[in-house]
């Protein structure tokens, strides 16, 4: 039998060119003197990690407080090393202080701890021994200082904030008309009395307290002018009107607000 032969052609092989991946490998080679530096700053970190603070640096105006007591509130807190230390603690160390409205610390390179703090601005004095701030905060209920300069506000327990939004809508009421407020009662029924540097005493009751207090300012204080000195008590407590005491005189007198207004 005879056999064909077939011409089968070989495929040529086709060559894949793979891309060249060049590695460069780089050694770094530090000189001596880089690695002792190296070492000398890790040895002083972690000297500076146990070592203790050696100063204070305080900043402030000092004036119900003294350098010594934030010593001290601070000293309690200083249990570690300069870098370990927990600043936030040793801030509200300081913060417990009566008289410390905020303080702010920070470390000072190498072994420094800067302390600057601000003081409460006391506003006025709460009852018998509190002190209330700018923003009617009660931050002392122990008081060791007279203050006669301050107004005394009071009122029932909770109610600081209140009392001293209203005493600081009056300050800046009577001073417009030249009057000066000495104390500001809220009792337990709500009701409300104030009480002028010059003796008046005005009652305004527990009812439309900010109307009644808009006819004193609108209608009493211009009508009275140069007589109010001579009143004893003004009771606004009326509901188109307002009494008054006169010092040294059993008789009340009574006066409609209507007519003042029309008069005037």
């Amino acid at each position: 039998m005879r056999r064909w032969k077939t011409n089968r052609r070989k495929s040529p092989r086709r060559k894949i060119a793979l891309p060249r991946i060049r590695v460069e490998l780089k050694w770094f080679v530090l000189p001596p003197a880089a690695v002792a530096t190296l070492v000398v700053t890790f040895i002083g970190v972690q000297s500076a990690l146990t070592l203790p603070v050696r100063a204070l640096k305080l900043e402030g105006v000092f004036q119900r407080v003294t350098p010594l007591q934030i010593e001290a509130a601070a000293v309690e807190a200083l249990n570690r090393g300069f870098l370990a230390l927990d600043l936030t603690r040793v801030q509200r160390g300081i913060e417990t202080l009566a008289w410390i409205d905020s303080a702010e610390v920070t470390r000072v390179w190498p072994d420094t701890l800067a302390i600057r703090v601000i003081e409460q601005q006391a506003a006025a004095r709460w009852g018998e021994t509190g002190l209330l701030n700018t923003r009617g905060e009660l931050f002392s209920d122990d008081r060791r200082y007279g203050l006669p300069e301050l107004p005394v506000l009071s009122g029932p327990a909770g109610s600081e904030r209140v009392v001293a939004e209203r005493y600081l809508y009056l300050r800046e009421r009577l001073k417009r008309a030249s009057l000066e407020l000495e104390g500001l009662l809220m009792d337990d029924r709500g009701a409300w009395q104030l009480r002028l540097a010059s003796g008046q005493e005005i009652r305004l009751g527990n009812d439309a307290v900010p109307a009644r207090l808009e006819r004193f300012f609108t209608v009493v204080v211009p009508a009275l002018k140069g007589e109010l000195r001579r009143a004893a008590t003004i009771d606004m407590r009326y509901t188109n009107g307002f009494a008054i005491a006169w010092i040294g005189e059993l008789e009340l007198s009574y006066a409609d607000t209507r007519e003042v207004a029309g008069s005037g």
